[in-house]
C-alpha cells in the first residue's frame, strides 16, 4: 500500500531556553547544515553557539508563538489535515528536527500497512540543508529499520507550473491591496560553498550569475539557480516590470560568505533610496515560521521604517491555502496512480 510523508523543518517544543538549545543542537550539528569536520562543528556549535544563541532564539520564538504552539508546526498540521481529506492514501507529517521525527512519521505509515512511501520535503528549492538532509536521513532510517519499505522522494518543485500559479496568485492578491513601490523576493540564505558542493558537474557553478543562466544538469541541485528561476517565473506570470522587483537572501550565520545580496542590507538600501512602500515575499518557505514572521515581519519592518520607509507588507506563505492544498494533493494522486 502507498502512503505519503510530508516533511518540514521543525521547531523547538517550547520557547524555553532548554528546548530551544536542544533544537538548535540537533539542527546545527547536522553535517549538511554546518558542513565542516565533526570536531570543528562540535567546537563551533557546542562550544560557542549553544552558549549564546539559545537565549536570543528563545526570545525570538516567544514573539511568534501562538496559543496552539509554533506557527510552523500548527500550519503544517492544518495543511496535512487538508491533504489527508483530499487523497485516498495514508498521510503523515514529520519534521527534520524536533518532533514528530521522520522515524515517527515512517512508523505511523508502516503501522497502517504502508510499504511504499512518497516523501515530500516541503521546500520548493533544493538545498543541502533542507531537501537533501531530509531525504538522506529518511533513506538511512529505511535501510536500518524498515528494509522492506520502498521510498520515493518528490523533486524540488520551484518551477512547476502549478506551484508558480498558486504562488503568483498569493502575491497578486496582496499587491492589489496597496500601491507598492517595490516587491522583494527574499529567500533563505545558504553559505556559498553549499552551492559549489551541490554542483554535480564539479565545475559549473561560479556564483557570478552567468552560470545560473547557462543550461546545465547542475541546476537540478543548485539552490541559487532555483531561487532566481522562481523569481523569474513569477515575474513573467504577473508581468512585473524591471525595477519593481528584486531578489535577496536572508538569515546568515558565521563569517563565511553566504549568498548575496543580503535581505537586511537590501531592505535598508531600498528605504534609503526612496522606496516608501515595500512588499516582501519569502518563496523558500511554504509555511510561515520564525524566519518569515519575526525576522522579516518584525525586525526587517522595524529597520525599514527607521530608514524612512512608510508601508511594509510581509506577504504570507502559502500555508494551508486551499489552492496550494489542491496542488500537492494532485501531485500525490498522480503518484498514487502510477
Amino acid at each position: 500500500m502507498k502512503g505519503i510523508l510530508l516533511v518540514n523543518l521543525g521547531s523547538p517544543n517550547s520557547t524555553s531556553v532548554k528546548d530551544v538549545r536542544n533544537y538548535l543542537d540537533e539542527f546545527l550539528m547536522d553535517s549538511r547544515v554546518i558542513d565542516v569536520p565533526y570536531i570543528t562543528r562540535c567546537l563551533l556549535v557546542k562550544g560557542i553557539i549553544l552558549n549564546t544563541r539559545p537565549k536570543q532564539s528563545a526570545k525570538a520564538y516567544s514573539k511568534v508563538w501562538t496559543n496552539e504552539g509554533s506557527p510552523l508546526i500548527v500550519i503544517s498540521k492544518k495543511f496535512t489535515k487538508k491533504v489527508k481529506a483530499n487523497v485516498e492514501a495514508p498521510v503523515a507529517l514529520a519534521m527534520r528536527y524536533g518532533t514528530p521525527s521522520i522515524e515517527t512519521g515512517i512508523t505511523e505509515l508502516v503501522n497502517q500497512g504502508v510499504d511504499d512511501i512518497l516523501i515530500i520535503p516541503l521546500y520548493p528549492q533544493f538545498a543541502m540543508a533542507t531537501t537533501e538532509t531530509i531525504v538522506v536521513l529518511a533513506k538511512q532510517i529505511i535501510k536500518d529499520k524498515f528494509p522492506n519499505i520502498k521510498l520515493t522522494d518528490l523533486p524540488a518543485f520551484y518551477n512547476q507550473p502549478e506551484y508558480i500559479d498558486v504562488l503568483s496568485k498569493s502575491i497578486q492578491e496582496e499587491l492589489k491591496k496597496e500601491e507598492f513601490d517595490h516587491l522583494l523576493f527574499s529567500y533563505h540564505g545558504v553559505p556559498e560553498r553549499h552551492i559549489k558542493n551541490s554542483d554535480v558537474t564539479g565545475n559549473h557553478c561560479s556564483l557570478n550569475g552567468e552560470c545560473c543562466n547557462t543550461t546545465s544538469e547542475a541546476h537540478a541541485f543548485c539552490y541559487r539557480h532555483q531561487c532566481y528561476e522562481t523569481t523569474k517565473q513569477v515575474v513573467n506570470k504577473l508581468g512585473l516590470q524591471p525595477g519593481f522587483y528584486s531578489t535577496s537572501f536572508q538569515s546568515r550565520l558565521g563569517k563565511d560568505p553566504w549568498l548575496q545580496p543580503y535581505t537586511d542590507t537590501t531592505i535598508n538600501d531600498r528605504a534609503q533610496n526612496g522606496i516608501k512602500k515595500l512588499a516582501v515575499v519569502t518563496p523558500a518557505f511554504v509555511a510561515d515560521c520564525l524566519e518569515t514572521i519575526e525576522e522579516i515581519g518584525m525586525e526587517a519592518k522595524e529597520e525599514f521604517e527607521e530608514n524612512t520607509g512608510k508601508v511594509f507588507k510581509t506577504i504570507p506563505c502559502l500555508n494551508d491555502r486551499d489552492d496550494w492544498v489542491n496542488v500537492v494533493s494532485n501531485w500525490i494522486t498522480n503518484w498514487l496512480h502510477k
